[in-house]
């Protein structure tokens, strides 16, 4: 009975966000707007209560529904239409998204530190990185340093809130390509976050974006670089260990979102749509579970 509530309580809840952002979700009006018959609100429903069950990719979602649900969805089409409809529904998992969004900075506290940082989707990893043709329109070739990774994808940006006790609260996320690094990323995104404190790790070390950022009243705090034929002093060596552990939290969130959601693995992509139905229709996923789980 509580699994048969929380159904309908997502397909509620899918039904008010979709009606409320219509003119975002890209409404499709032709006379074959919703082939086989099932609605978007219903595949949205669908797409999040799957992944609360631990169905993370289109075929599991189909076969959990068709094989346990189906009662509910006697419109539920065959897999291959119903990926193609999924795969259309990019905007409407984004205006979702902003919306989830804006409900949870309701409850937002005063500007706190705010913690950046990135984590990479990959469609291919290592050898295979460099002959992957998946999704060329928006995926390409990069490194993670953190992970010693080469991969085909693209890359997670994060800018969040540092919660005493608790996972950092999103307040900016956004897809760049995996060659983009995250010092252009971030300064190429046009953020709408106060910020008072910014921490972040080596790769945002840079003397202009700081000197930019001070301009605005905001400060950014990243590790020291340890400059070639040089040692760190004591004090430098303790900086940057409180640096390290302040934003230790943003990489909690990361490892909370691929538990959540797996985003990080998107090797079953086949396709530009797919890979943005991938990354936007798991965010908000996570969204969904912060908003009502905080």
């Amino acid at each position: 009975m509580k699994t048969i509530l929380q159904l309908i309580e997502l397909y509620t809840l899918a039904c008010e966000l979709h009606n409320k952002g219509r003119a975002a979700c890209f409404q499709r009006t032709s006379n074959n707007a919703q082939p086989g018959g099932i609605t978007d609100q219903e595949l949205i429903a669908i797409y999040w209560f799957c992944h609360l069950h631990q169905r993370f990719d289109k075929k599991a979602m189909h076969e959990f529904i068709r094989d346990y649900w189906r009662e509910y969805f006697p419109q539920l089409p065959a897999y291959q239409t119903f990926v193609v409809r999924l795969n259309q529904l990019e905007p409407t998992f984004q205006s979702l998204g902003a919306q989830l969004q804006a409900r949870l900075n309701a409850r937002q506290m005063a500007a706190l530190d705010q913690l950046i940082d990135s984590m990479p989707i990959a469609l291919a990893r290592g050898g295979h990185a460099y002959t992957a043709k998946v999704a060329r329109e928006t995926a390409d070739v990069g490194y993670c340093a953190s992970k010693k990774l080469f991969f085909h994808g693209v890359k997670l940006h994060a800018v969040a809130t540092r919660r005493s006790g608790q996972l950092p609260q999103p307040q900016e996320l956004w897809l760049r390509e995996a060659s983009c690094n995250d010092l252009r990323s971030f300064k190429e995104q046009e953020l709408d976050v106060p910020l008072t404190t910014l921490f972040g790790d080596k790769a945002y070390c840079d003397r202009a974006l700081a000197a930019e950022l001070a301009e605005q009243g905001i400060t950014l705090r990243t590790p020291q670089k340890q400059l070639k034929g040089t040692e760190l002093n004591e004090w430098e060596k303790y900086y940057n260990r409180c640096v390290s552990r302040l934003r230790q939290p943003i990489e909690g969130f990361f490892n909370w979102l691929q538990k959540k959601t797996q985003i990080h693995h998107a090797s079953a992509v086949r396709s530009d749509d797919a890979l943005k139905i991938h990354c936007w229709g798991k965010l908000t996923v996570a969204y969904l579970i912060l908003v009502f789980n905080p």
